[in-house]
């Protein structure tokens, strides 16, 4: 992966407005994966059954599937994302990867497991992306 490319990520998500409301923190980033985490809060996060919003779980989902495809320099849009929640996490940080499983010259699948602090699988998802070609706007020359 080109560090140039991996440092603006990295960049980009520290001031990014959701991670930042959120708490999500990019973990780890290589091509075509990355890891992002976040401490799930019930007094800020959960639903009106007091367990983990949806909302919650798939912002989390949500940001390690967009840094995870846009490691190769371009945007990348969802096209699709098929979530199934497994349980609702304990309080604690919770933990999401995000890895590439099938690529195109237009279209790219992941594989996305959020866990929580004791590496119990919270959700799984199955996402597809359409690549532009066009390159991540906030990358330096």
């Amino acid at each position: 992966m080109d560090a140039r490319v991996r440092e603006a990520i990295f960049e980009a998500t520290k001031t990014e407005p959701f991670c930042r409301l959120m708490g999500v923190t990019l973990a780890e980033l290589e091509e075509g994966r990355s890891v992002v985490e976040m401490d799930y809060d019930p007094d800020r996060m959960d639903n009106i059954y007091g367990r983990a919003h949806g909302g919650a779980v798939f912002a989390l989902i949500d940001e390690a599937f967009e840094t995870a495809s846009q490691t190769d320099g371009t945007i990348a849009v969802a096209l699709n994302v098929s979530v199934t929640y497994v349980k609702s996490p304990k309080p604690g940080r919770l933990r999401c990867e995000a890895v590439r499983v099938t690529r195109t010259n237009k279209t790219a699948t992941y594989d996305i497991t959020v866990t929580d602090a004791r590496g119990e699988t919270v959700a799984i998802c199955r996402g597809l992306v359409y690549q532009t070609g066009k390159p991540i706007p906030f990358l330096k020359d």
